[in-house]
């Protein structure tokens, strides 16, 4: 609790963007209802507090009239009460519903916002396991904030409406002991006052830990589903160096802190769990003893010492509110804190591409070139990798880049595509081209073929004629009657047919700039030759260069620049250009 009002600073700035979004009158008249609702079900809780006091003297006087029109009273309050009752939960899961469809639709788009999602991994994705916090996370949080806000609502307007009941019969009660009466007044009060604020700091003392170990089951939880996606998602290179022991041992480490914590949590909830209940059940008596003495003085009736049972227990209900939730608000403390740590990722990774130390891509006027300009590539954690300076790729020209391994080839595709942005310098890209990116392991959606051919464009964007005739130009006609099917295709095509479908992609796309990461590496030479005349013949516009390392390819590239050792970093220069000493 001494970290109350962080926290509620931080529930604040992560629920409040809602309420004041395109969808906010929908938002705020659902949560008006809720509220109206809430409050409607405390008066009838006070009404039937009153009723209580009328029934039970009734039933001491054995009066049938009252009894009867008091059942009858009864019933009406309570079919009013099921009424409230239903249609609260009802616009409450409405109201959830539209929430959490508004935030996860925020943090997708944040997410994915100019590779945000990219560069979060490359800055060791501190905030672990985005899917889990856009799907668990979200929920629970829209959930645990609506119940615990009306909650704690509830609870003060309980409180104000019932102490005055009680108070008033404390007054009508004085507490009686040893044959005196001692008139304190609204002691009544004071007793559930003081019942409560001891549970709540007992129940605190007992029960922070659970914070922070339900942070880590989460963790645990969303770590060990993660890699069980990976091992399906690899399930073939896995079965090819027989690694199911190796994973299953690995899986199992992790899952195997899921279990130590849930243990940790079992242990720390059983303690909770017994003060609570113990505190539950203790309170359910303790009013009637402090009563008791007063209605065996015959000082009120049955149905006054009933009525202040009630209304005690709801005073001390809304007091020992953090008492009945404790579980439910370390969960959603932890929540907080998860959500809280994965908008700082996001933000830590728009951050880079805003700050001055950075790789500027800027559009340049003109439709010559890709100007490279004093370009300084750095690893995330500052080690140099490449420098290129005058450096450009000329419009037209197909260029051939070649290096060892490492030299950073790949990194500086990344850094003309704009998505990394560790390093200094500048690349300018003519402005109004199109870029494309195919790498050696290209990218196809779960979906239909059509769509995975299409992507990143919507689906229907190409004629079934342009789909058919590029699937089939690139050497896949068996794919062609395939093409409405649903399926995973990087699980279910070879690496070979995969390359192959991505210059399938290239053809509809006719892009300004291909360029082709090793994007033909796992095809025999003749079938590389035959996907570069391909190229040429169908994409007479578009400049392509190519990363790779058969010499077989320099016959279909006019330029061939290298990466070279110069010092600390790889340098970029033509293959005719001599070295600087």
């Amino acid at each position: 609790m001494n970290n109350i009002r962080p926290t509620l600073t931080t529930v604040w700035r992560i629920a409040a963007p809602y309420f004041r979004s395109e969808d906010k009158w929908a938002g705020r008249g659902l949560l008006a209802a809720v509220i109206a609702i809430e409050l409607a079900i405390v008066g009838i809780n006070v009404l039937l507090n009153q009723w209580n006091n009328r029934f039970y003297n009734a039933l001491q006087e054995r009066n049938w009239d009252t009894f009867v029109s008091e059942i009858i009273y009864f019933s009406v309050l309570a079919t009013v009460y099921i009424v409230l009752a239903v249609y609260q939960l009802y616009l409450n899961q409405w109201l959830q519903i539209r929430w959490r469809r508004w935030m996860t639709a925020q943090y997708l788009g944040e997410w994915l916002h100019r590779a945000n999602h990219y560069r979060m991994q490359l800055q060791g994705d501190a905030a672990d396991n985005p899917d889990q916090r856009m799907t668990d996370d979200v929920k629970l949080f829209v959930d645990r904030t609506l119940n615990i806000g009306v909650g704690l609502l509830s609870s003060i307007v309980t409180l104000a409406s019932f102490v005055a009941i009680l108070w008033g019969l404390s007054n009508a009660a004085p507490l009686h002991m040893f044959g005196q009466d001692y008139p304190i007044p609204g002691y009544l009060v004071w007793g559930a006052l003081i019942y409560s604020v001891l549970g709540t700091i007992l129940t605190h003392l007992i029960g922070w830990p659970l914070v922070g170990i339900d942070f880590r089951q989460q963790q645990y939880e969303a770590d060990f589903r993660f890699n069980l996606v990976r091992v399906r998602e690899n399930s073939e290179q896995i079965a090819l160096l027989h690694g199911e022991t190796a994973e299953r041992e690995r899986l199992l480490v992790r899952f195997g802190r899921v279990v130590e914590n849930w243990l940790a949590i079992m242990s720390r909830t059983k303690k909770v769990t017994a003060f609570t209940a113990s505190y539950n059940q203790a309170s359910v008596i303790f009013p009637y003893i402090l009563v008791a003495p007063a209605y065996f003085a015959e000082k009120i009736q049955l149905g006054g010492m009933m009525q202040t049972a009630s209304a005690f227990s709801s005073v001390q209900g809304a007091l020992s509110f953090f008492i009945s939730i404790y579980r439910q608000l370390a969960e959603w403390q932890a929540v907080v804190n998860r959500l809280d740590g994965f908008e700082a990722g996001i933000a830590a990774a728009d951050e880079l591409t805003t700050r001055k130390d950075r790789i500027h891509v800027t559009a340049a006027a003109g439709d010559d070139s890709i100007d490279l300009k004093e370009l300084a590539l750095q690893l995330p954690n500052g080690t140099p990798l490449v420098n290129a300076d005058g450096f450009s790729l000329r419009k037209g020209e197909r260029t051939l880049v070649t290096g060892p391994s490492g030299s950073g080839k790949s990194t500086l595709f990344r850094a003309i595509a704009g998505i990394w942005p560790f390093g200094a310098g500048s690349i300018a890209v003519p402005a109004g081209v199109t870029l494309m990116m195919l790498p050696q392991r290209p990218y196809f959606p779960t979906g239909s073929l059509r769509g995975a051919v299409e992507y990143p464009a919507k689906e229907g964007t190409f004629t079934d004629s342009q789909i058919s005739g590029a699937i089939k130009s690139v050497g896949l006609p068996k794919l062609v009657s395939q093409t409405d099917e649903h399926g995973h295709w990087n699980r279910t095509l070879s690496l070979g047919e995969q390359q192959r479908l991505g210059l399938a992609r290239a053809l509809l796309h006719e892009p300004n700039y291909l360029f082709l990461d090793e994007a033909t590496a796992s095809l025999d030479e003749p079938s590389e030759a035959a996907l570069y005349r391909l190229l040429e013949e169908k994409l007479p516009q578009t400049t392509i260069v190519s990363i790779g390392h058969r010499s077989t390819l320099d016959a279909f590239h006019q330029r061939n620049v290298s990466l070279v050792r110069d010092g600390e970093r790889f340098a970029l220069r033509d293959a005719d250009e001599p070295a600087k000493s």
